[in-house]
């Protein structure tokens, strides 16, 4: 949950909202990324409620186009890194260097 209080789910929900979305329009639109086909209606229930996370950033990436909603925020609220950004792709001092950074910017 990010400082003022807005969680994944939460951002999720508003942003289906302000597009005139049911639940059931988007899972529809919303695809799996094994052997394609859309993700359940109660799967983005449990999503919108917080009971569960994206499984993958293939489903943040989408909820992001969808929903029009930057890609980078959806990551920070679901607390993961882009595929491209996790650790073992980097050496340790510039993990430690990014994330002070990142501290300090959120911090300002």
């Amino acid at each position: 949950m990010s400082s003022d209080g807005m969680t994944f789910g939460l951002a999720i929900s508003k942003a289906r909202k302000t597009l005139g979305l049911s639940q059931k329009e988007l899972a529809a639109r919303v695809m799996k990324e094994e052997g394609g086909g859309s993700i359940s209606p109660q799967y983005l229930n449990d999503i919108e409620h917080d009971r569960r996370s994206p499984s993958s950033g293939h489903l943040i990436r989408q909820f992001s186009g969808i929903l029009n909603i930057p890609e980078e925020y959806l990551y920070a609220l679901a607390g993961r890194l882009p595929d491209d950004l996790r650790p073992n792709k980097s050496d340790p001092e510039k993990v430690v260097a990014a994330f002070m950074s990142f501290r300090r910017t959120l911090k300002e």
